[in-house]
């Protein structure tokens, strides 16, 4: 077997220890109800998407999707959105105990979670990067991600030492107990990427109601 073969079949054999996407639509509906973990003590709470941020699909998002060949697997080093001033370490997270995705800790606001059952960023398929939205002394690294806007940019610096850019063509913020898990999770037939923090309303007793969910296609390679 060639050296271009056995990477396929590893590949391959890595692809198919993978969670089926059915079933990481549920455990991620539960497990990012761990990563709200928020005081609620905001005078305004973080900021929320416009109706008219939502995705459409119908859309491409951005003037180079469909021509940006993804790249193969490398896991994620670092995630910068310049709109909102993020600049964050990515650590891998998987599925704790119980079943639910591992958020990263809660006491260090500025880190964001690669969800290990997913493609890595770049991959052909659909990444997801998780973070806390706030904690108990503030706001968390992804506290503004409702206030993005379609065509902001999402880069993703990779292990491999490529970085690869996304192009945002929605966000929007879906209730917990009616979230979309095959819209927001399932493959477009292309590199895409999800960042998903908590937002919607919040009380005391159950946290954040929602998950604010950015939609975004990879644009470019570097």
């Amino acid at each position: 077997m060639s050296a271009s073969e056995l990477a396929e079949a590893e590949e391959e054999a890595r692809r198919k220890k993978r969670v089926p996407w059915g079933v990481i639509a549920l455990v991620l509906l539960t497990g990012l109800a761990l990563i709200r973990n928020g005081s609620g003590e905001f005078d305004e709470g973080p900021p929320q998407p416009a109706t008219a941020a939502a995705a459409d699909s119908r859309v491409p998002g951005g003037s180079f999707a469909g021509t940006v060949r993804p790249v193969p697997f490398a896991p994620p080093a670092r995630i910068r959105i310049p709109a909102i001033q993020v600049d964050a370490p990515i650590i891998p997270v998987g599925l704790d105990a119980d079943g639910w995705v591992d958020a990263p800790p809660p006491d260090d606001p500025n880190l964001a979670g690669w969800f290990t059952g997913a493609v890595t960023p770049g991959e052909k398929g659909t990444a997801v990067v998780v973070g806390h939205v706030d904690n108990q002394l503030g706001p968390a690294v992804f506290y503004a991600l409702g206030a993005l806007k379609k065509g902001s940019r999402v880069e993703i610096a990779r292990q491999d030492g490529k970085t690869v850019v996304f192009e945002i063509y929605g966000i929007e913020v879906f209730e917990k107990d009616n979230f979309p898990g095959d819209r927001v999770y399932g493959s477009k037939g292309a590199a895409e990427l999800r960042v998903i923090t908590c937002g919607g309303g919040f009380s005391e007793q159950n946290g954040y109601a929602g998950n604010v969910v950015t939609f975004a296609r990879l644009v470019e390679v570097r």
